[in-house]
């Protein structure tokens, strides 16, 4: 069956028959998207389909009477709730056929925000997706606000590693957003489908996604919703950043003040201080949610889990992250410990920017040690070890990554290291 859309369906302006009243003609449009759309969504096969359309008329070419919808629910092919959730993409795909100069395709996605479909841009002979906003939020200022936000950060960000923003606006009752069209899956869908990834396979698409966000952060932007599913992977490697409808300007002052105290982003990747609605949101943040993905990359589980949201957040406060290279042994030293750094709880002892970031990846892949990740010595078990105490047996102390112990316990450690070390060289001299 053909993926051209229906031109009569396209049409603002009635068809003849229309104007004539015949009620075969006035749902024309409809029969022939829907049928598009049970091929598209794998209820029917396209046989199955024109069988069912045949049975629109008798042997004499007179309409019968019956509804594509009623043979396809008749014959057991699709439910009535399938058909029912198939008009939210009726709804939707008609208001794209108007949108001037594009020519729809193919549904791409969809989700509770948006539908995205592939289509064709006439006036430059390329595909594009076309994001369109469902018509129950057309009148909701705030997902309006937001829907608009999106096209304009997007507009704002130029680099071979962000999608490209194209041309945002209104059709009738329903508002779209066009950008760059990526043929081929995303990284949550590589994890679905491999389990996890290598160290060699997650190195380059993390290093593409930190070029990306290095370019966001300079022009003063933050994301603040990295994520398997925002990470676009092309068939020839290239790496896309997506989704900006969270990005808020560095530099905002109101929209930092009116989200004070709220919490946003997505629950498995969301960083500590933006699960604390905290004003002063950094670069840092967007390191902590890449750090959150790479460590689902390559491990195939997210870093904390939980019954509900809430629970998953609390963890990401409270709860020690288990280190990447102890879920899988095949990760590198400084692979993990670049994660580790990544994810790190206080935003002090994160990366403060993402060239720090991909001159420690690239050390890594290099062969080498990250130079800003190093290991988190803990002196009191190092002093224990020397004197016979099974390492097993020692407290571990709180430890942060920036270099070292958290500068709280510091001092108190390191007298404490330099008894130990004098208790030691007794037992020695004794």
């Amino acid at each position: 069956m053909s993926d051209q859309p229906d031109n009569n369906a396209a049409s603002d302006t009635p068809t003849t028959s229309e104007r004539s009243g015949s009620p075969g003609a006035s749902t024309f449009g409809f029969e022939t998207i829907l049928g598009k759309l049970v091929v598209e969504n794998g209820l029917v096969t396209p046989e199955e389909l024109s069988e069912c359309s045949a049975l629109l008329q008798d042997t004499e070419g007179n309409a019968t009477g019956h509804t594509l919808a009623d043979i396809l629910i008749n014959h057991q092919f699709v439910t009535r709730r399938q058909l029912d959730r198939l008009q939210i993409d009726f709804d939707t795909r008609k208001s794209t056929q108007r949108i001037q100069g594009y020519r729809i395709i193919r549904k791409l996605d969809s989700g509770a925000m948006a539908t995205v479909f592939l289509a064709q841009q006439e006036s430059l002979d390329r595909p594009v997706a076309i994001k369109v906003l469902p018509k129950k939020f057309s009148e909701n200022e705030e997902f309006l606000e937001r829907f608009y936000k999106e096209g304009r950060a997007a507009a704002k960000l130029n680099d071979a590693n962000i999608v490209q923003a194209y041309d945002v606006g209104q059709s009738g009752e329903y508002h779209y957003f066009v950008m760059e069209y990526v043929d081929g899956d995303t990284v949550f869908e590589q994890i679905v489908e491999k389990k996890k990834l290598s160290e060699q396979e997650a190195m380059p698409i993390i290093r593409q996604v930190a070029l990306a966000l290095k370019h966001a952060h300079d022009v003063g932007f933050i994301h603040r919703d990295i994520k398997p599913k925002n990470i676009m992977i092309a068939k020839n490697g290239d790496v896309k950043l997506a989704d900006l409808g969270l990005a808020r300007a560095l530099d905002d002052a109101e929209a930092a003040e009116a989200e004070a105290g709220r919490a946003y982003g997505t629950p498995y990747y969301i960083s500590p201080e933006q699960i604390r609605g905290k004003k002063k949101i950094t670069a840092a943040a967007d390191i902590y949610g890449l750090g959150a993905t790479l460590y689902h990359m390559v491990t195939g589980k997210v870093p904390f889990s939980g019954k509900n949201p809430s629970d998953v957040m609390h963890r990401h406060l409270k709860q020690e992250l288990v280190p990447p290279d102890h879920i899988n042994p095949s990760l590198s030293p400084g692979f993990s410990q670049i994660i580790e750094m990544m994810m790190a709880k206080d935003v002090s002892a994160r990366y403060q920017n993402a060239s720090d970031l991909i001159e420690d990846l690239d050390a890594v892949a290099a062969g080498g040690s990250p130079q800003f990740a190093q290991p988190a010595l803990d002196f009191a078990k190092l002093a224990k070890t020397a004197q016979g105490v099974p390492a097993s047996q020692v407290p571990t102390q709180p430890t942060s990554r920036n270099g070292g112990m958290s500068s709280a316990l510091l001092p108190l450690l390191l007298t404490s290291a330099v008894i130990n070390l004098i208790l030691l060289l007794l037992l020695i001299l004794l």
